[in-house]
């Protein structure tokens, strides 16, 4: 389906925006550099030209778009050109705009893999309000085979799946007979057991690509520290991915922390607080029952409040989230479920009343708010023993004699067995069984096979060494994970500017005070004397401990450094020179 399809159009706007008037302005760069270097002039440069021409008609014919963001045509350019990309650009930054506009310029289906039923739908809705092309979602709430009909018919240029479709062989088979020219994998970061939404199905998705003949793959997400972006492009198997970074900076967010040794005192604050702003907006909270307390709390002070959480009927979230769409609630109290696929422009705050398990969701958190562009407001109530629930929340451990024996009926079943099967034989429930056999898999001892059953790997470790390397495995995720919540820690008591503290998190190099975030009006977070030395930021180190390091922050007394092993660490400049190596 080329870009000679009769589309239909839209007025103004940008790429990725769903209203007028919003701005990128104060949305810098990133770090990573420009990929066109060395293009201009020549054969290449005439075949960018033209590229960027053919991109710029089809956003505003298509679409209606009359420009396309920083960064969205350097991506759209490399997945024309044949090459894989991983792209990292903030919450409302456009990124679905880059697999839609080329997708219109390749010859096949455009494939998007896409966690959430509600995301593929909106989606898709989207696709058909701008009559670009059509698009179709397969899922467990439509007809699979209907939709796939679609899409081998050339009735539709985009087929949006989840990774648990693409787990079905069938499924697989009747993609690939369409022959896709394009693979867009949303919500990228959460193929990494780094990342904060880690999801297991994720990780099978390298071998999907490769079934489906590996056409151009773009990677998206909106947050992922350095550690994640590299977990994404090695399991994907795209390894050779041109990396575009776009700054993780939202100067129109307004950062706070408010700090409370009393819970009570912290709840009331809350509660006054949301119920004193103007405006739309959401409020994060840790369990279910605290979403049902603030919002009733809220409801007393007169606002619109409804809770959100996972322990409500599919039709009821539903129900709220289209009244939050619609105007028609002040605030939503959610857990972490509420999350992917929000696209409300107009968020005027986004609370918390607890901090997350880390910097990454909190920052894809607070993203939701000012996504027009305009003043919004990022505040974490906090007390330092709401870390604790956190850790607990994160505390589950592998069990070493469960997969010993997993391993062992898998090896002496001496073909497939089904996961059902395996759970019977082993008497666990799905989530647990789901939980190890992802580290099992990850020691090459058990493999998927591509009837969807489970084998033992022909070159496989032995069971007891598989379920050794497990535990290793486990053990280092539960290192990350704690470390990870010691920056959020560090996030939350720093003196020093709160806007500084998140970018450099994400390896954005930030070495001023923003002057618009509570520690800076304040007049603590001074503009920062980073000192003369060698370990400046993105210095690869070593220690011999802790393995392998880079550079995140530098301050004039101390350096903060990322392990590939152990996490986040920070150090001393007055030792370091006795236990860090330049690499």
């Amino acid at each position: 389906m080329g870009v000679t399809q009769r589309f239909g159009s839209r007025s103004g706007g940008t790429p990725g925006d769903r209203q007028s008037g919003g701005t990128w302005g104060g949305w810098t760069r990133g770090w990573t550099g420009s990929w066109a270097n060395g293009w201009a002039g020549g054969r290449f440069g005439r075949r960018f030209g033209r590229r960027a021409r053919a991109l710029r008609s089809t956003a505003r014919d298509a679409f209606g778009w009359q420009q396309l963001r920083p960064g969205q045509q350097e991506a759209m350019e490399h997945l024309l050109a044949g090459r894989d990309v991983l792209l990292v650009m903030p919450t409302g930054g456009g990124k679905s705009a880059v697999y839609q506009v080329p997708g219109l310029l390749l010859d096949g289906p455009t494939v998007v893999v896409s966690p959430l039923i509600a995301l593929q739908r909106d989606q898709v809705m989207s696709l058909l309000k701008a009559g670009a092309a059509g698009a179709v979602a397969v899922n467990s709430a439509g007809s699979v085979e209907a939709g796939l009909d679609q899409v081998t018919a050339g009735a539709a240029e985009y087929v949006f799946l989840s990774p648990e479709q693409l787990a079905k062989p069938d499924v697989v088979e009747r993609l690939a007979q369409a022959r896709p020219s394009l693979i867009a994998v949303d919500e990228a970061h959460c193929v990494s057991a780094w990342g904060h939404d880690f999801r297991p199905e994720y990780l099978r998705l390298g071998k999907v690509i490769e079934a489906l003949g590996h056409p151009p793959v773009i990677a998206m997400t909106a947050t992922a520290a350095p550690t994640v972006r590299e977990e994404i492009v090695e399991s994907l198997g795209i390894m050779g991915a041109q990396q575009i970074v776009r700054g993780f900076d939202r100067p129109n967010l307004d950062l706070e922390v408010r700090r409370f040794t009393s819970d009570d005192d912290k709840r009331r604050a809350l509660a006054g607080h949301a119920a004193a702003l103007e405006g739309v907006g959401l409020v994060y909270v840790a369990t279910r029952r605290q979403a049902e307390e603030y919002a009733e709390a809220l409801r007393g002070r007169g606002r619109r409040a409804e809770p959100y959480h996972a322990g409500m009927a599919s039709k009821e979230r539903r129900r709220i989230h289209e009244m939050f769409q619609d105007d028609d609630l002040d605030v939503v109290v959610a857990t972490s479920a509420f999350g992917m696929g929000i696209d409300k422009p107009d968020v005027r705050y986004v609370l918390h009343a607890a901090p997350p398990e880390s910097l990454d969701a909190y920052y894809q958190e607070i993203g939701r708010a000012g996504r027009d562009g305009n003043p919004a407001a990022a505040v974490l109530f906090y007390r330092p023993e709401d870390l604790g629930l956190r850790k607990f929340f994160t505390g589950g451990r592998a069990d070493e004699d469960l997969m010993r024996r997993m391993a062992v009926v898998v090896r002496e079943h001496g073909g497939e067995v089904a996961s059902a099967e395996l759970r019977e034989l082993v008497g666990v429930g799905a989530a647990k069984l789901a939980s190890q056999l992802n580290l099992l898999e990850r020691t090459g001892a058990i493999e998927v096979a591509h009837g969807g059953g489970l084998r033992y790997a022909d070159d496989g470790p032995s069971p007891d060494e598989a379920a050794a390397r497990a535990m290793e495995i486990d053990a280092t995720r539960h290192r990350l994970e704690d470390s990870r919540l010691a920056m959020m820690r560090g996030y939350a008591e720093t003196t020093g500017c709160r806007r500084r503290f998140l970018l450099e998190y994400f390896g954005e190099p930030y070495e001023r005070a923003c002057g618009a975030c509570d520690t800076c009006r304040a007049g603590t977070a001074a503009t920062p004397e980073t000192g003369d030395g060698p370990y400046s930021m993105h210095a690869s180190v070593r220690h011999a401990e802790w393995g392998h390091g880079v550079v995140m922050s530098r301050e004039a007394d101390r350096i903060t450094v990322l392990f590939d092993e152990v996490g986040y660490k920070t150090l001393a400049l007055g030792v370091v020179d006795d236990v860090l190596d330049l690499t």
